[in-house]
């Protein structure tokens, strides 16, 4: 289970602190799927990186199966990040000097990779539909592509909770349905928690559960 509660987030200002996040509380069990929606501005990412233990709340506490990662030391909290949390960001974030097949190993590598993470990486490419195109760096991909193979990278280290920051924000609608219809696809495979924050209406309508972030406050929406 992820938990949020009353989770606020302040950045320092000439004027002030100003408030992104506002007594945010949010509870998903594993296999639930929310859209989180709001323009930008709003803190929609913010959130994504408090719930993904990259930036800890001013107030309030986020937990994982009843751990709350910003109680660990630092090497800890890379370490749990690594294993429980998968990300995709909007641009992708390949590097571009790796093959499409060593971009979606990088966690594992970092993790220490053993010869099963290999193998696990090719399964995941094959997934995405990319088996033919392993050996590809980004620079030889299209923008569809490179969204698939960040998905695969996301997953790699099966973690708990994925997720995703404009997934399909940079794709034209017949690329960014078949993401979607992969991103789901693979959801349901393994049951993650996902919370994808997106300005895609057509995205977030595929959702069972939609939350709108407005003034910093997250509510449910129908």
């Amino acid at each position: 289970m992820l938990q949020a509660k009353g989770i606020s987030k302040d950045y320092a200002t000439p004027r002030g602190p100003l408030e992104v996040l506002s007594e945010v509380s949010l509870s998903l069990e594993r296999g639930e799927a929310v859209a989180v929606m709001g323009p930008s501005g709003s803190g929609k990412s913010t959130l994504l990186h408090v719930l993904g233990a990259l930036d800890p709340p001013t107030r309030g506490s986020v937990r994982l199966d009843g751990r709350n990662p910003y109680e660990l030391a630092e090497k800890d909290l890379a370490a749990f990040r690594n294993r429980q949390i998968g990300f995709v960001f909007q641009d992708h974030c390949l590097l571009p000097q790796c093959s499409a097949l060593e971009n979606v190993l990088i966690p594992a590598l970092a993790a220490g990779s053993a010869a099963a993470d290999l193998a696990r990486a090719r399964s995941l490419v094959e997934q995405v539909g990319l088996a033919d195109r392993a050996d590809h760096r980004p620079g030889e991909l299209s923008g569809g592509e490179k969204q698939r193979v960040a998905l695969a990278r996301a997953l790699i280290r099966e973690p708990a909770v994925l997720l995703c920051d404009e997934p399909t924000g940079n794709l034209d609608r017949q690329t960014a349905d078949g993401v979607a219809d992969l991103l789901f696809d693979l959801h349901r495979q393994r049951q993650t928690i996902l919370v994808v924050v997106t300005h895609s209406a057509e995205l977030a309508a595929r959702f069972p559960r939609r939350f709108e972030l407005a003034g910093g406050r997250l509510v449910a929406r129908s």
